[in-house]
């Protein structure tokens, strides 16, 4: 769109333009492999560090991947604890 002025853009982009898509699933990737990482090493740690990346991009970011990167940093928190629980 050009203003009455000439021909200098307003900023605004016409209707129904597509949304730029996200950049990616970096937080998803990275709450996955704390979540894999937990099961074996400080599980509280790395479960709950996984856990919060894996909201984050879910809920601001909107990545695909997060709800597998939930499941996966829930599933390495709990079998982490009862995994060091067995073996201590």
């Amino acid at each position: 769109m050009t203003t009455q002025y000439g021909n200098h853009q307003t900023g605004q982009q016409p209707h129904g333009a597509p949304r730029p898509a996200t950049t990616g699933n970096v937080l998803s990737i990275i709450a996955i492999v704390a979540g894999v990482i937990s099961l074996l090493f400080l599980p509280i740690v790395f479960g709950v560090v996984g856990l919060i990346l894996a909201i984050v991009a879910k809920t601001v970011r909107h990545e695909r991947l997060a709800v597998i990167a939930i499941v996966v940093s829930a599933v390495g928190l709990v079998g982490g604890m009862i995994l060091g629980a067995a073996l201590a």
